[in-house]
């Protein structure tokens, strides 16, 4: 059995462009891509920006031999290609990194290399696989320690790991899809400009999907904007503000602008006290331990951190899903614990993140799902013995006109709307009446940008007239956005706070990073 490599190692990459000419996709009368020309020279990086539905997904599958174009061609490096599967585009040196990990946890960064290659032999001759891989590294402008299990490696790390796995693979083009949605900015910064520095050398070609405007402006040299299946714009990034690369994405739509922040009043009320509060997390291996947290009236207080740092304990806790061991949570200055009485008589509202899953019954109707807090009380507040379908229904269409939820009837299963239309929904809900305090997870993950301005505006409306937001993200931009103060989250303990204004990206960074 040969323990000697088939296939080459592969060289410091040379750059190879690519050019879709007239790429259209049909899904039976459905049109995902409309005639879509993009040219991506040798060692450039280029951005591809667009709403969801804007056909992003559906080009990029194109290029990549998952999908079969129904018209149009592709080029790479000049020459006209066919590429009917991955396999094909590999062969051309086409690559993709997804937004989530297609690394073997278990296995070390080394392992999950040599298993990536097409062609493995059934004896690993690891001696020879390590001076490889180490000559290999070298040329590499990632650090990274390839002789760990990738399931300790921090995010930015996989990352990494999941780029250099395509550069030694031998691919010299590279499509990231949504690359930072994981990092913290240092690690997006880091890995994005080492990226860009690759590019520079003539070593690799980028195209970046995208949603976040301070990437593209920062490491792209060039932009291709879809909107509804169209190339709409694009152009190089030096020449176009954000404000005309947003304007692009959404068409003539007017955003509902977000109304500036009146300063938190000296004197405004404190709505939320948690104080000393112990709880174990999701493993039941730790213990997440919130020494002090107020939100007042009128006031956003933002929660920052990396995903799995305790945010998902915290939302539990107050929603009354995870009991804890000590400490104290009390709501308007009386002891709360989340049941419906409390809920009601304190005006507590909120907004998980996935809500489909978290916030709705999926097979009930839209109008069913908008009747949740007020379909067992009548008009004067006490309880209701009968359910009132036509009230429940007559609700239900003043709020989806007014939240500008799109369902084809209020009649409809919740679950047949869009992402964006769910969480629209679910605003409706929870920000109807009175509200004293708010909190808010994740609200605007993966929705596209005229949904995002219009569910910030509606939570900024929220805490102008006096609530109290709890806004938990993952997204810094959002944040620093949104909130009055920033408190990061990190290992289950609020470790840092700062006033919104004054944030230092990178001290947040680094707090979320784990180093305080």
């Amino acid at each position: 059995m040969s323990t000697i490599r088939d296939t080459p190692l592969p060289q410091a990459g040379k750059a190879v462009g690519i050019q879709t000419i007239g790429m259209t996709m049909r899904f039976g009368g459905f049109t995902a891509l409309d005639n879509v020309s993009v040219d991506i020279p040798a060692g450039t990086f280029h951005a591809l920006l667009g709403e969801n539905g804007a056909g992003k997904s559906t080009l990029v599958k194109c290029i990549m031999g998952f999908y079969h174009q129904t018209s149009g061609s592709l080029s790479v490096d000049g020459r006209e290609v066919a590429v009917g599967s991955p396999k094909d585009a590999a062969a051309y040196g086409l690559g993709m990194v997804y937004q989530h990990f297609t690394l073997v946890p278990s296995l070390t960064g080394a392992e999950n290399l040599v298993i990536s290659r097409a062609v493995v032999p059934a004896v690993i001759n690891w001696a020879k696989e390590r001076r490889d891989l180490s000559a290999f590294m070298e040329r590499m402008p990632f650090k990274i320690p390839l002789d760990r299990p990738v399931s300790e490696l921090a995010a930015g790390e996989k990352q990494k790991l999941e780029i250099v796995k395509q550069l030694y693979l031998g691919r010299s083009f590279l499509v990231l899809d949504e690359p930072t949605s994981v990092l913290t900015p240092a690690e997006a910064d880091e890995m994005l400009g080492l990226v860009r520095g690759m590019t520079e050398r003539g070593e690799l070609t980028v195209l970046m999907i995208s949603h976040k405007f301070h990437e593209v402006t920062k490491f792209a040299d060039a932009v291709s904007i879809l909107r509804r299946g169209k190339l709409v714009g694009g152009g190089k990034v030096g020449e176009l503000s954000t404000a005309e690369m947003a304007s692009m994405m959404i068409g003539d739509v007017k955003l509902a602008e977000l109304d500036t922040r009146v300063p938190v009043s000296s004197t405004a009320k404190s709505v939320l006290k948690v104080e000393k509060v112990k709880a174990p997390d999701r493993s039941g291996l730790k213990t997440i331990e919130i020494e002090n947290l107020t939100v007042r009236s009128g006031e956003i207080v933002g929660i920052a951190g990396i995903s799995g740092n305790g945010q998902k304990e915290l939302t539990e806790i107050l929603a009354g899903q995870r009991p804890t061991d000590t400490g104290t949570v009390e709501v308007n200055g009386g002891s709360y614990g989340a049941t419906r009485q409390e809920t009601r008589r304190n005006h507590v509202r909120f907004i998980p993140e996935e809500p489909l899953q978290n916030a709705c019954a999926p097979r009930m109707t839209v109008s069913e799902n908008l009747a949740f807090r007020t379909f067992d009380l009548k008009a004067d507040g006490k309880d209701a013995i009968w359910l009132s379908k036509g009230k429940m229904k007559k609700r239900a269409g003043d709020l989806i006109a007014d939240f500008k939820v799109k369902t084809a009837s209020s009649a409809s299963p919740i679950a047949a709307l869009s992402g964006g239309n769910v969480q629209r929904a679910v605003l409706a809900r929870e920000l109807t009446g009175e509200v004293d305090l708010l909190i808010v997870s994740n609200p605007c993950f993966g929705l596209d940008f005229s949904a995002v301005a219009e569910i910030r505006a509606r939570i900024m409306r929220a805490r102008n007239s006096g609530a109290a937001v709890l806004l938990l993200s993952e997204d810094l931009d959002e944040l620093l956005e949104m909130s009055d103060r920033i408190m990061v989250i990190s290992e289950g303990k609020l470790v840092y706070e700062t006033p919104a204004l004054a944030a230092d990206i990178s001290v947040i960074g680094s707090h979320m990073a784990g180093h305080h």
